[in-house]
């Protein structure tokens, strides 16, 4: 998910909402706003799912109950593709699915009973790269940067720890080595660390004793 935007150029977006009425009203929000430009909308994660392998998005913004598939498991397939949009979860306020939606790889997330301004703000936010989630406290995920990580980033960096080459990682997990590249740039975004070594190092320094788990899934 490399998309990116900055403020002055128009947001290529994409909408996925099991209620219909909510899709109406999101997409009616988007065309209108000249920041914005809608490529499509989806009524459920497969759907989703199809059209962004074939229509390019720098966001989307989804539903976290989609049919059938559901958010966490549209995100983790979303994951594993090179040009994928960042997703902005949509979901009500009080729920697990901030959490969820941060774990599963998601780059913001958006209360239902906010205020538009706020999801139109998010998802430009998102655009620009950066992560928006408004009710953690990131500041104290940050305190142990294991819990950014979602499962895949995590069994990624312990098979880091035993040695494995780009190459390798590719063929534990059934990926290219280009998707490889990009998970390992969100971990080390993650745990604020420049590179491999280093990593490697925040591993053994976090797991005192404990050792890599490389069954990839």
């Amino acid at each position: 998910m490399n998309n990116s935007g900055t403020k002055d150029s128009v947001i290529s977006i994409m909408l996925a909402d099991s209620n219909p009425l909510v899709l109406s009203a999101m997409a009616e929000v988007f065309e209108r706003h000249p920041r914005f430009s809608l490529v499509a909308t989806a009524s459920t994660a497969e759907g989703f799912l199809g059209t962004a392998m074939r229509v390019p998005a720098q966001v989307g913004v989804i539903d976290w109950n989609l049919p059938i598939l559901g958010g966490a498991r549209l995100l983790e397939v979303l994951r594993e593709q090179e040009h994928a949009p960042r997703i902005v979860v949509y979901a009500d306020e009080g729920s697990d699915a901030h959490l969820g939606a941060l774990g599963a790889g998601a780059a913001g997330f958006v209360a239902r009973n906010g205020p538009v301004e706020a999801l139109l703000e998010t998802c430009a936010s998102v655009a620009a790269g950066r992560m928006i989630f408004p009710y953690l406290d990131v500041r104290q995920l940050q305190n142990d940067p294991m819990n950014m990580l979602s499962k895949r980033e995590t069994k990624m960096l312990e098979a880091l720890a035993t040695g494995m080459t780009n190459r390798e990682l590719a063929q534990q997990f059934g990926i290219t080595t280009n998707t490889v590249k990009f998970h390992l740039s969100n971990l080390y975004d993650k745990l604020a660390v420049k590179n491999r070594a280093q990593a490697i190092a925040f591993f053994y320094s976090n797991n005192q004793g404990r050792k890599p788990d490389t069954s990839g899934r």
